[in-house]
Parts: structure tokens; sequence; C-alpha cells
């Protein structure tokens, strides 16, 4: 199996169940690893031939620009988007991390992954 990864997308964006979430934001980065047959592209050294990651970009972002509660949730929607936009892809891991989450302690990340 060919995979693509996209590593470490960074968003600000307005996801979270607490209101103040939804008013100051936070950063998020998001991870892809994405299967697909790349052999068509291996031979052709051609764009068309296989999947365009900077397309795969906009997709994301389009769907971290509407807020969520839940980051699981954000993950799921994220997935379901890059399927339906390009159907080429037979598996997705997705990894979504909200950083410095607003809790009553010190933490670097919260994160979760999503494998579809």
């Amino acid at each position: 199996m060919d995979y693509l990864q996209l590593n470490e997308m960074k968003f600000f964006a307005y996801h979270g169940v607490n209101e103040q979430e939804r008013i100051v934001g936070n950063t998020y980065l998001v991870n892809l690893k994405l299967s697909l047959d790349m052999s068509k592209a291996c031979q052709s050294d051609q764009l068309e031939d296989t999947l365009n990651y900077a397309k795969v970009y906009k997709q994301v972002a389009a769907v971290m620009h509407i807020p969520c509660n839940l980051i699981e949730h954000l993950a799921e929607k994220i997935c379901r988007q890059l399927r339906h936009t390009f159907p080429e892809i037979q598996g997705i891991e997705v990894k979504v991390k909200k950083c410095h989450p607003p809790i009553v302690g010190i933490m670097e990340s919260a994160e979760v992954i999503l494998e579809r």
C-alpha cells in the first residue's frame, strides 16, 4: 500500500465545549495518513495521476473553519469530507491535536486519532 502523509497542518480555530473556547480560540494541529495507489504517478511523474495535497489541505481547512464541540467529531468530519471529495483514498488516519487545552493543570495537548 502507498501512503501520503501530511504533517502538522496548523490551524487557529474556535472548537470546544466551553463558551470561552468558542470566543478565544485555540491552535490545532492535523496530521493525515492517506492510503491510495500511487503507482501511476510513480511512472508518469504527472500531478493529475496522484492526490494533490494542496487540494487536500484546502478541504481540511474548510472543515476546520466550522466550530465543533469535540475534537472527535471534528476528526470524523475531516475523514468524511476527504473520503467524499477524493474517492481514490482507500484508507485514512487523521490525528487532531488541540494545543494547550483549557484544563486545571498543565497539558501540552489533547489528541484524537481515527482510522477509517
